[in-house]
């Protein structure tokens, strides 16, 4: 199973939750917030067969933390993934938007100059202006919309600008997550749990949890879990093959 966005470094036991992740199936996106957490979160995984860790500057953390886009730009060769990124117009944000916006262009920029990277963006109550950065860095890498809340419209927007998307269970849960989902090219779809802040029956989304992903995901696609399963592993094994050939990014799959 596909983790495609989760906050390993943001669990009270990280290590034991890679334990877990190592000795299962699953493969995990370990996202970060802040670039000076990237070093640590990717000793959490050292020697992992199944997580990498995306460098990354949160839209929500931007206005703090814009000092450490000289520490994003140093670490970005040695990381293969960039994310959490992008913007967020949530209430209360208005005063921090510009900072939001300088880091994210900035960010995009850098992935430009850099070759391009497999990039998890953040686009809650932004998507118009976060499909505008992506189109003025066309060639920053390939952007994967996680828990993409837009609407029909930015939505087939983001999908003729050949935006992914990652999906997970917190999302599918409401009808128009699924009604979204539904809509979305299939073959352009990954699972996430966003763990820990996505919550799963009043507690914190865990890895494993992308098991209910793929279950409202069969439901979406009237398939089974298991051909669902076995679509969203095919759908990542392509977006690795084809970044492959681009740039040499790997990532092992398992064939069990």
């Amino acid at each position: 199973m596909i983790d495609f966005h989760c906050h390993l470094d943001l669990f009270p036991d990280p290590h034991a939750l890679v334990e877990v992740c190592e000795q299962s199936a699953f493969f995990v996106l370990s996202v970060t917030t802040v670039p000076s957490a990237w070093r640590g979160t990717v000793a959490l995984s050292a020697g992992s067969t199944r997580i990498r860790t995306a460098l990354g500057l949160h839209p929500e953390l931007a206005h703090e933390r814009e000092g450490e886009l000289g520490l994003f730009d140093a670490l970005l060769p040695e990381a293969k993934y960039v994310g959490e990124v992008g913007l967020d117009r949530s209430p209360g944000t208005e005063a921090r938007w510009p900072a939001q916006e300088r880091v994210f262009r900035h960010i995009l920029s850098s992935c430009q100059q850099a070759g391009g990277r497999i990039m998890s963006i953040h686009s809650r109550r932004a998507a118009t202006e976060v499909l505008d950065a992506l189109e003025a860095h066309p060639t920053a890498g390939v952007p994967i919309l996680h828990w993409f809340s837009g609407s029909d419209l930015e939505l087939r927007r983001a999908i003729a600008l050949n935006c992914w998307f990652s999906v997970g269970p917190a999302m599918l849960r409401g009808k128009r997550g699924r009604t979204l989902a539904a809509k979305m090219p299939p073959d352009r779809i990954l699972t996430e749990s966003d763990g820990p802040f996505a919550q799963i029956e009043s507690r914190a989304a865990r890895p494993s949890d992308v098991v209910f992903a793929l279950e409202r995901l069969s439901d979406v696609w009237s398939t089974t879990p298991a051909a669902a399963t076995s679509r969203v592993t095919s759908n990542f094994r392509a977006l690795l093959a084809s970044e492959h050939a681009r740039q040499r990014l790997t990532m092992p799959v398992s064939h069990e």
